[in-house]
This record gives C-alpha cells, structure tokens and sequence, in this order.
C-alpha cells in the first residue's frame, strides 16, 4: 500500500496559501516504492480549492489536507498528466482513510474542473 513517509508541516502565508517548511514525502502505489513524490521546502498550497460555501463540509485543511498538497505539487511541477495526477490524490485520500462520499466528491471535483488550472499552469511553462 502507498504511504506518507512524512507530515506536513507548512507555515500561513496569506489568504489560505501555505509554505511547505520541511520536505514532505509520498511513495506511490506500493511502500517502499521507486516512485517517490518528494515535495520541496517553500513549496506553496492552498490545499483543497473548495468554495468557501462548502467549508463547513470539506474544509480545505480537514484530514486529507496532505493528499491535497501531493496534489497541487503533481499539477504545478507538470512530472505528471492531469489524470494521473488526479489518480495520486485519489490513492493518497484511500491511504488517510477519508470517508468514501467524500473522495468521491473531492475526485469528481478534480476530475470536473481541475482542468482549468493544470493547463494555466503548463501555459506558465510555455517559452514566450
């Protein structure tokens, strides 16, 4: 089973944005795995893009917090595609043991209109 070699510890920056202050490790499908995503030190978060609205349900920071910021790092560091990416959060939200209703509903979420920012993201990486 995949695994959280290390917790989160990250610093408030600004509205809801997070510094990641340690690097941060998740082994992909099995543990000890050969696919390792290592997030680095000031690496920056806003963990679950969720409308306000839906906060008292799916807080940004609720316990799968952590799949959320392998999730941004998989986006913005473009080493993945967009399903794959979403695949990892999927698996990390199994392995913190997240209600079923609401991976289904964080996964749909990402699947529906994650779209939007993973390609403003590429476009950042796009030579002028």
């Amino acid at each position: 089973m995949s695994q959280f070699t290390t917790n989160f510890r990250g610093e408030l920056i600004g509205n809801n944005l997070w510094s990641n202050l340690e690097s941060f490790e998740y082994h992909v499908n099995t543990y000890p795995s050969d696919e390792i995503i290592s997030v680095p030190v000031g690496f920056v978060t806003d963990f679950t893009s969720v409308p306000r609205l839906f906060w008292p349900i799916l807080a940004p920071t609720d316990r799968y917090a952590k799949a959320a910021v392998i999730h941004d790092f998989c986006y913005c560091s473009g080493l993945y595609s967009r399903k794959r990416a979403d695949e990892i959060f999927r698996e990390a939200l199994i392995v913190l043991k997240i209600k079923p209703w609401k991976i289904w509903v964080l996964y749909t979420s990402v699947r529906m209109c994650g779209w939007h920012r993973y390609n403003e993201l590429r476009k950042k990486e796009m030579p002028v």
